[in-house]
């Protein structure tokens, strides 16, 4: 049953990704849904240039989050994994 409450959800991140990613490949970086809790937390990875750029913590927490926060309120945290 729980996971019934998270595969809309899942969804509804993914494709709020799909519309960051285009920036994010520009800069030879991607982005990868790795989980979505119950509580709202998403999981993600960085991937390509995004995962060892000096910026990333930026780029997690003002572009990604940021966006995904506001595409989706009931997203309580994004965090790197």
């Amino acid at each position: 049953m729980a996971s019934e409450l998270v595969r809309p959800l899942h969804r509804r991140v993914e494709r709020a990704l799909d519309a960051l990613r285009p920036a994010l490949i520009a800069d030879g970086g991607n982005v990868e849904l790795v989980d979505v809790n119950e509580d709202g937390t998403v999981h993600v990875a960085l991937q390509g240039a995004c995962a060892s750029c000096p910026a990333q913590a930026a780029t997690l927490r003002y572009g990604i989050e940021a966006q995904l926060r506001e595409a989706i309120p009931e997203i309580a945290a994004v965090v790197a994994v």
